[in-house]
């Protein structure tokens, strides 16, 4: 699989010609004839951003993985134009019998057809191909076809055969492997048949295949990239509920996502223990799992801040994540970051993993403030097993999650932490953090209040 994202700096034709000057505007349209001028609106490789455009080489599958309002679906209806239709009106293209699969033939039709970025709203008025309701399917000028298939009948597909085809939001389908199979047998037509796929990404084993095949590429964008087409409103509203969550890294980001098999957290057990705003708390700490060296190769420093309601019986104790402050840096630079969100949270102390650096852990976090309060914390169990009960915490609903913590990554680092080890790269950082915080506020003195006083004489 290859894969290519946009770019800050790599402009389509429409975003130069917003940002030239109105000399250089004119200049460019006077060069056009009258027929460019009226073609110029249908020609997609000068409007479009670059992950719409197809990547080159002898490809398969092209794989549109974007998030929501990326421009994927104009992308599909623009590649499925690219390949049926000439040069001419009447001309063949370079297929005549295509594959239009959504997950129902609502989708198909109201979005992939009728759509405001669906094949009849992109195909100039003489390109424009027939819609035949009864037969499912669209008609071109030149004769070639698309024909709608839903994704809940996948034996509907046993029995044609395409040259090309446009799979439609596959990782939100419920009977995906079984319609992708059967797709991949009609796909048998021409010197060369090719799919597209566009969609938001989830974590499915078919998507996961079908991008781990060598002869599928990858382009890839943020909601951000074509900003410039959504509303403002939009933006703002999925922004602000959505920006720094494991969620909105799915779908706003577009990033796939994995669960990993006996996983400590899953996607689903961290989007359940959302809330929107803090309660008033007994204790904050911010916990700090440090990077001694500060190169370039070195680990990130987590730092992450945690609050805690300690009222009643310590089995009804809870805790929030506040957020993931987490820096890359000398360990100068690790330490003001944790010492200023120590300031903006009002925590009481600071915690930090000293196995490592030892002395030297406390003695950087004293040279920015030599007053803070500092615990030291070793570790005498490995990062998993010292994980294990935070995450029983989380089982038990008494964890939450603070929305607006910028707490995507971390949560990222959470779903690849298993009872075996830690299965992403580098090191987990953020979530040694998360434990040391819940460890200090939690788990200590659950386990303090359980052991057995014993009285002198």
């Amino acid at each position: 699989m290859s894969s290519i994202s946009t770019q800050p700096g790599l402009k389509s034709g429409a975003a130069w010609l917003a940002s030239a000057t109105p000399e250089l505007v004119d200049a460019f349209l006077a060069e056009l004839d009258d027929n460019a001028l009226l073609a110029l609106p249908w020609i997609f490789e000068f409007w479009a951003l670059p992950h719409q455009l197809p990547p080159a080489g002898a490809w398969k599958s092209w794989v549109i993985m974007g998030g929501r309002g990326a421009g994927k679906t104009r992308a599909g209806a623009e590649w499925v134009r690219a390949q049926v239709e000439g040069a001419r009106p009447s001309d063949p293209g370079r297929a005549g019998r295509v594959a239009l699969v959504g997950e129902t033939f609502d989708q198909v039709r109201d979005v992939m057809i009728f759509g405001d970025s669906g094949i009849i709203a992109c195909s100039p008025p003489d390109r424009r191909p027939e819609w035949e309701a009864t037969k499912r399917r669209l008609v071109w000028p030149n004769g070639a076809t698309a024909q709608a298939f839903s994704a809940h009948e996948p034996e509907a597909l046993r029995g044609p055969q395409f040259d090309a085809a446009w799979v439609d939001e596959l990782a939100k389908w419920k009977k995906a492997e079984e319609t992708w199979d059967m797709l991949q047998f009609a796909l048998r037509l021409g010197e060369h048949p090719q799919q597209v796929i566009t969609t938001t990404p989830r974590n499915v084993g078919v998507l996961k295949a079908i991008l781990n095949n060598p002869s599928t590429v990858v382009t890839h964008a943020p909601t951000e990239a074509n900003r410039a087409y959504l509303a403002g409103s939009f933006l703002e509203e999925v922004r602000a509920r959505y920006a720094g969550t494991r969620l909105g890294r799915q779908e706003l980001e577009g990033v796939l996502l994995d669960d990993i098999e006996g996983a400590l957290w899953t996607t689903s057990v961290l989007e359940g223990c959302r809330i929107e705003k803090a309660p008033e708390f007994d204790r904050v700490v911010v916990a700090v799992d440090p990077a001694v060296t500060g190169n370039a190769g070195s680990d990130e420093c987590g730092i992450v801040v945690v609050g805690a309601v300690t009222r009643g019986p310590v089995q009804d104790w809870r805790a929030c994540v506040l957020e993931d402050a987490s820096a890359r840096g000398k360990p100068t630079d690790w330490a003001r970051a944790a010492i200023a969100a120590m300031e903006r949270w009002g925590a009481e102390k600071l915690v930090a993993e000293v196995n490592q650096g030892g002395d030297l852990v406390e003695s950087v976090v004293r040279q920015i403030d030599p007053l803070v309060p500092f615990k030291a914390l070793r570790a005498a169990r490995g990062k998993s097993a010292r994980a294990e009960p935070v995450a029983a915490l989380y089982e038990q609903g008494r964890v939450k999650h603070l929305r607006h913590g910028h707490l995507g990554q971390l949560e990222d680092q959470m779903c690849r932490m298993t009872v075996a080890g830690y299965e992403g790269r580098g090191s987990p950082d953020r979530v040694d953090a998360l434990v040391w915080a819940l460890t200090e506020l939690i788990i200590e003195p659950a386990a303090h209040w359980r052991r057995p006083q014993v009285r002198g004489l």
